[in-house]
C-alpha cells in the first residue's frame, strides 16, 4: 500500500490502454511465466470477474460437449453446478465426502476435466494429476487459493486459472487464466459457432487478444494489479521452489501442533491430500471456535480462522500463505492452545 502511494497521480486512474497500466500488467504477466517456468507457447490471460465469474465463462466458451467435475468441497460443486445449469452441455461430477480428497481422472465423453487445486473450503489439495490422452479433452484447474504454494506440471494442463486474493495478496474480483495451445484454439474454435449465445463480457477470443496487447478487455482495478505485481516480484526473489518450502514447513508446524494436542485433530486425515496453503483443524466440541475466533479478531490478533460456514463444525482454518510468516503462526498456535488450555 506504502508503493502504491508513492506512485502519486501517476498510476491511479490512468486509462488501461495507456503505457503506466500496460507496462504493470506486462510485469505481472512476465512474473508469472517466470515463477511458474511456464511453457513458451503458454499464454497468460487477465480479466475481469474473478474465478467465480470463470465458471460459467469456461462453461460457456470452452466446454463442447461435456464437462466432467472432481468435487471434494463448496468451491468445486460450485463450478460443478454452474455447468450444470448451462442447457446446451452436459456436467457430471465425481464427489468425495468434505474432508476426503479426490485427484482427477480421465474418462471418456467428456471434453473439459475440471478439479481444484486447493479446496479452499475444507482445506484439500490435488496430490496428483493425468496426462491427458485424448487431443480432443482438456484439463482445467481451479487453483484459487493453491496457485504459487503448491506445485503442478503445467504440461498436464490447458487451463489453469485463479483470483489473486490468496497467495498472491492482491485482491478479488480479478482472474488469471494460464491457457495452453490447446485451450486457446478450443476457445477461438467455440467462438465461431453462431448458433452458442455468449455474452460478450465472457468471450474469451476477446480476453485473450486484449491481454496479448497487455490489457484486459474492461476496466480493471488498478490497484488490484499494482498490489500483485508486489507479490510476484517479492515471490520471484526465493523463487518457486523457495516459497513451497516455506509453505509446507508451516503446514507441518500446524499438523504437528494439532497431532500433539488432544484437543485438536487434523481435519484431512490423509496426509497425501493435507493443503500446504490453507490448514483446517478439528477441535474438541467443549471449546468454541466460533466465541474465540471472534474474541482474537475484536483484539486484532488473528482475523478469520474460522471454519467454512457451511461445513457447520468446530474448527479452525488457517491460511498459510506466503505472508504469513511462520513466526506468527508459532505464536498464533500458542494463543490459542493458551485460551483452550485455560478454559479446562
Amino acid at each position: 500500500m506504502e508503493k502504491l502511494a508513492q506512485t502519486g497521480h501517476e498510476l491511479l486512474g490512468t486509462s488501461h490502454r495507456k503505457d503506466a497500466v500496460r507496462n504493470v500488467v506486462k510485469e505481472v504477466q512476465d512474473g508469472l511465466r517466470k515463477y511458474f517456468s511456464l511453457p513458451s507457447n503458454y499464454e497468460v490471460v487477465l480479466g475481469n470477474g474473478g474465478a467465480t465469474f470463470l465458471w460459467d465463462m469456461i462453461g460457456l466458451g470452452l466446454v463442447e460437449k461435456s464437462s466432467l467435475h472432481f468435487v471434494c468441497g463448496e468451491f468445486s460443486d460450485k463450478w460443478y453446478r454452474a455447468h450444470k445449469l448451462i442447457p446446451w452441455i452436459k456436467a457430471e461430477k465425481r464427489e468425495v465426502p468434505y474432508g476426503k480428497g479426490i485427484n482427477p481422472q480421465e474418462e471418456e465423453g467428456h471434453d473439459l476435466i475440471c478439479c481444484t487445486l486447493n479446496e479452499t473450503s475444507t482445506g484439500v489439495m490435488l496430490s496428483d494429476l493425468p496426462q491427458i490422452k485424448n487431443p480432443n479433452t482438456l484439463m482445467a484447474v481451479d487453483a484459487t487459493s493453491g496457485a504459487g504454494q503448491i506445485k503442478i506440471d503445467f504440461s498436464k494442463v490447458d487451463l489453469y486459472y485463479f483470483s489473486p486474493q490468496k497467495v498472491f495478496a492482491s485482491e478479488g474480483g480479478f482472474y488469471v487464466a494460464i491457457m495452453s495451445p490447446k485451450a486457446i484454439k478450443r476457445a477461438l474454435k467455440i467462438a465461431e459457432d453462431s448458433s452458442r449465445y455468449i455474452p460478450e463480457i465472457m468471450k474469451w477470443p476477446l480476453a485473450i487478444e486484449n491481454s496479448r496487447q497487455n490489457q484486459t478487455y474492461n476496466t480493471p482495478s488498478i490497484s488490484t494489479i499494482f498490489y500483485m505485481n508486489e507479490q510476484i516480484k517479492l515471490m520471484n526473489k526465493i523463487g518457486e521452489e523457495g516459497v513451497i518450502k516455506e509453505a509446507k514447513e508451516k503446514a507441518n508446524l500446524l499438523y504437528n501442533w494439532a497431532n500433539e494436542k488432544a484437543y485438536l485433530k487434523p481435519f484431512i486425515q490423509d496426509e497425501e491430500f493435507r493443503s500446504h496453503a490453507v490448514a483446517t483443524i478439528d477441535v474438541d466440541e467443549k471449546f468454541k471456535m466460533d466465541d474465540l475466533t471472534k474474541v482474537l479478531r475484536a483484539q486484532r490478533v488473528a482475523y478469520d480462522i474460522d471454519a467454512y460456514r457451511k461445513l457447520g463444525r468446530n474448527q479452525l482454518r488457517i491460511s498459510l500463505f506466503h505472508n504469513v510468516s511462520y513466526e506468527n503462526l508459532e505464536k498464533l498456535t500458542r494463543i490459542i492452545s493458551l485460551a483452550i488450555e485455560s478454559e479446562k
